[in-house]
């Protein structure tokens, strides 16, 4: 039988413009539902901060505490965990009580994986949902890279960078679940970005979270979930050693604004990351440093004049 090739040409531009017209449908789809997570977001973020939960990993203390707190007062309840600090944790429990939000707190060793990453699971059903998980709880050493084991160089992988990668799992899985999207903030370090001697394992765990939170931004995305990294400097916590240290009177040559910083300096630039108006910003890392980074990988740390201040 003979095909006319003309009707066939004209079929075939039929078919391609239905297909283009489903994939365009599609496009229109996704997008919309895309804003329509947000809008839920920022819905559950209206006075009162109805409804919105956060996950704060090691928020016994430190930057987690203030963290925890910050989000508290943004009106978010808010999943508490420790390691060995109970008492640091239920102090913070308090404090997020007063503002007159719930709380929730379980201990949580990220030593012992992957069940350890339960716990995030078990907070959020105790608080009925997850919007925003908070990867904070780290660890790290002093030792020189010839000298560190292999059980200290697993131990700061696995609290540092295999914790935050299954604890991060479980909450966008729950986030996709409920719909709405959400929130996933890593605390890393200025060291996910560059070295310190006598950090081999620190640094090799927070620069593989910083790439980390890339991927988990790029995939996630579809879900209305964005995922963003805070890197710190030298902030005054129990970790360095300075837990109660007026910031304001100590001299660090080697930052450009002169000073340590506040753990509550972190918590406002995680705040706003967890926040509804952060929602076109994703796969980035927040430097909260006073400047430290633009001064090399050692300088930063080791400079003990302000000459440097001088041409």
């Amino acid at each position: 039988m003979h095909q006319d090739p003309n009707g066939q040409e004209q079929q075939d531009g039929q078919e391609q413009q239905k297909q283009q017209k489903q994939q365009k449908q599609q496009k229109q789809q996704k997008q919309q539902d895309r804003q329509e997570q947000q809008d839920r977001y920022r819905r559950q973020d209206g006075p009162g901060g109805t409804g919105r939960v956060a996950v704060v990993t090691g928020s016994d203390s430190g930057i987690g505490r203030a963290t925890a707190v910050h989000l508290a007062r943004q009106g978010m309840d808010i999943g508490i965990t420790w390691h060995e600090d109970e008492q640091g944790a239920r102090d913070t429990e308090a404090e997020v009580r007063d503002l007159g939000r719930r709380a929730a707190v379980a201990r949580l060793n990220l030593t012992r994986l992957p069940e350890a990453a339960d716990v995030v699971d078990r907070l959020a059903g105790e608080l009925g949902r997850l919007d925003v998980l908070v990867n904070n709880a780290g660890t790290g050493t002093g030792t020189p890279f010839l000298d560190i084991g292999y059980e200290t160089l697993r131990g700061v992988l696995d609290v540092d960078l295999v914790g935050p990668f299954l604890c991060g799992q479980r909450a966008a899985r729950r986030m996709i679940r409920q719909g709405g999207g959400g929130r996933i903030v890593n605390v890393t370090s200025v060291h996910e970005h560059q070295p310190r001697v006598g950090a081999a394992p620190y640094c090799a765990a927070k620069g593989g979270l910083g790439l980390l939170t890339q991927v988990m931004a790029l995939e996630l995305a579809e879900h209305g979930i964005t995922v963003n990294a805070v890197a710190p400097g030298e902030i005054a916590t129990p970790m360095t050693g300075q837990e109660g240290t007026d910031v304001h009177t100590e001299r660090r040559p080697g930052v450009p604004l002169g000073r340590p910083g506040d753990a509550r300096e972190v918590a406002a630039v995680i705040a706003f990351l967890a926040g509804p108006d952060a929602g076109y910003v994703t796969g980035a890392s927040w430097a909260v440093d006073g400047g430290m980074l633009r001064m090399g990988p050692q300088a930063g740390s080791h400079l003990e004049s302000d000459a440097w201040r001088r041409p």
